[in-house]
């Protein structure tokens, strides 16, 4: 596995974007290695799609968030102990804290299913939509401490149709993400990204 980029994926739910990161892996488009994937849920769907690909999995549960510092210390201690280089936030519902920054600094990846800065928040597609846009997206960017903020690496575009309903737009927002997500670890694992002084990311060509 010599020269693959190795990653830790968070999640909390039915693990889509984890599916679509596996699919670019096994298609052979992205030079990477789960290393492991994490969940803040038991039973959430997207660990039993690592299990099908023999991936190791991890999960916690609402007892272990009682207090978040120590949840996110064993999140840390697991994805140091796999060899994880960088974490994936896909779906994960949780907010990360200093015992994971601090390991992984600018090295922690969040999907943000809006144009960021605008809709931050865990209703950012609904927010858009009943905001009346004609154009939302999607946001990968580096997390840092501040709540859907740090720097960002990538967006994409989405048109809202005249006839688009909640449930249609949230489709192709999904859509795009299942296309995104993974281009920007292909990006990562060729070493073209970096952070300027300024905070802004480059990616070189």
């Amino acid at each position: 596995m010599t020269g693959k980029l190795k990653i830790g994926v968070l999640l909390s739910g039915s693990g889509t974007n984890l599916a679509a990161i596996i699919d670019a892996i096994e298609e052979g488009s992205l030079n990477a290695e789960i290393v492991e994937v994490i969940s803040s849920r038991p039973e959430a769907y997207g660990l039993v799609r690592a299990k099908e690909h023999g991936i190791p999995t991890c999960s916690l549960n609402k007892d272990i968030y009682a207090d978040p510092a120590t949840a996110n210390e064993i999140i840390a201690a697991e994805l140091k102990r796999a060899g994880a280089e960088y974490v994936v936030m896909a779906g994960y519902m949780r907010k990360l804290t200093e015992e994971v920054l601090l390991a992984y600094p600018d090295k922690v990846l969040n999907l943000h299913p809006a144009l960021l800065p605008s809709f931050k928040g865990a209703h950012a597609i609904e927010d858009a939509f009943n905001a009346g846009v004609k154009v939302t997206g999607i946001t990968v960017h580096f997390a840092n401490a501040e709540y859907d903020k740090g720097p960002i690496i990538a967006q994409r575009a989405v048109a809202v149709r005249e006839d688009d309903t909640l449930e249609t737009l949230e489709a192709r927002i999904h859509e795009a993400e299942h296309e995104l997500y993974p281009e920007v670890l292909r990006w990562l694992a060729a070493g073209r990204v970096s952070i300027t002084e300024e905070r802004k990311v480059r990616i070189s060509e």
